[in-house]
């Protein structure tokens, strides 16, 4: 049996690990993720209470902004922006009536904002905004924009020249409720849901437009219980921040969880988003405590582990008590953990990882992770 109690933490240096991808942007990470939401007061209260998130920055009627409000949160590398719109007629309301509360902003960090636009317009990819120049007091930033599966967009974020706290625009949001953080470190990946046929376009779009790599494929033989299937392409760029697995759904003989997905969310959309920590066990003991729900791990899970993982550093007791998965590859293992949709509709949710060496996905905790996922829907009835 194999001893893993000494394989440590992994994370991405920034140095590119993955040769076939041509990285022609080049991208650093990731730099914020917006969500358009109902109530971005309530939101960021929740983030802030139940996730650890920080006040960061604010802009609204205070600092000129006559059409939206938005609450910046950080944790760690995590930057999240809540925005909710005044004009019930503007975009941003039709996407809150359309998809409820979710991704509309992916922004990605880069250091020639202008040269990732027109590389990857060149390769094919829909404009969404013209580079353009922000400053104030702090110096500038460069931002342009393209369209990917769905709604959802990719902003480049180039910030060489700011030293200021987020953006242009915004100012320092001070509170008075600062509570702890949980761990919660950076983003590991960001999953998209795309309809029946989408995921080899979407793919080859992530390939041809932005450089990347093929990094790993799923089949609906890999993602299968008895009842649902689904596939998963997972993309990434030259050094690893960014990665993006693509799922689409596969013929089973119920609803998967993606079919769900896009029924509720109205069309493709980012369903989770996987957040990496240092210390999984603290981060989910004290999310639990904050009132974040987790998908059920049936105890009978935890009976075979061992066998199939190893020795490793976490007790496996406390694991189960938490309701904390666990898998191996060929580098080292992973601790892994999913909550509950954090919306009405059964769209959004997160992932707690964290990396022991093993730079895969949880391939041997699919089938248990699916058959939880079936017994929520079971519960909607969406199943």
């Amino acid at each position: 049996m194999d001893n893993l109690t000494a394989v440590k933490n992994y994370s991405y240096s920034g140095e590119k690990v993955f040769e076939q991808a041509q990285d022609f942007l080049p991208i650093n990470g990731t730099d914020y993720v917006e969500l358009y939401v109902g109530n971005a007061k309530q939101a960021a209260h929740y983030y802030k209470t139940a996730f650890g998130f920080q006040s960061l920055a604010y802009r609204g009627l205070e600092t000129g902004c006559r059409d939206r409000t938005s609450y910046v949160l950080q944790q760690g590398k995590i930057r999240l922006v809540l925005t909710t719109p005044f004009d019930p007629e503007s975009e941003i309301s039709h996407h809150i009536r359309m998809h409820g509360d979710g991704i509309k902003v992916i922004a990605l960090w880069v250091d020639d904002a202008t040269h990732s636009f027109n590389e990857t317009v060149k390769r094919g990819a829909k404009p969404f905004m013209t580079p353009r120049e922000e400053k104030d007091d702090s110096g500038s930033v460069i931002m342009s924009g393209i369209h990917a599966y769905g709604d959802t967009l990719h902003l480049f974020v180039e910030r060489k020249n700011y030293k200021g706290l987020f953006l242009p625009g915004y100012q320092k949001w001070e509170s008075e409720y600062n509570p702890g953080n949980t761990g919660l470190e950076y983003i590991d990946h960001m999953v998209g849901n795309v309809e029946l046929g989408g995921m080899n376009k979407w793919a080859e779009f992530y390939g041809k437009v932005m450089g990347f790599a093929n990094l790993i494929t799923f089949d609906d033989k890999d993602i299968s219980t008895q009842y649902t299937a689904l596939m998963s392409k997972v993309m990434t760029n030259g050094n690893g921040r960014i990665k993006f697995p693509i799922n689409e759904p596969a013929a089973g003989l119920k609803k998967s969880q993606i079919e769900e997905f896009l029924d509720f969310y109205k069309g493709p959309g980012c369903q989770h988003i996987a957040v990496a920590t240092n210390d999984i066990v603290f981060t989910i003991s004290e999310m639990r405590k904050r009132g974040v729900e987790f998908l059920y791990v049936p105890g009978s899970y935890y009976d075979t582990v061992g066998e199939r993982v190893g020795i490793i550093e976490e007790d496996m007791q406390v694991l189960k008590s938490l309701g904390i998965m666990v898998d191996r590859d060929e580098e080292g293992y992973l601790l892994q953990i999913f909550t509950k949709p954090v919306e009405d509709r059964p769209t959004l949710f997160f992932e707690i990882i964290q990396r022991k060496g093993a730079k895969s996905f949880g391939k041997g905790n699919f089938k248990a992770l699916f058959e939880s996922i079936e017994a929520e829907q079971e519960r909607r009835g969406t199943l």
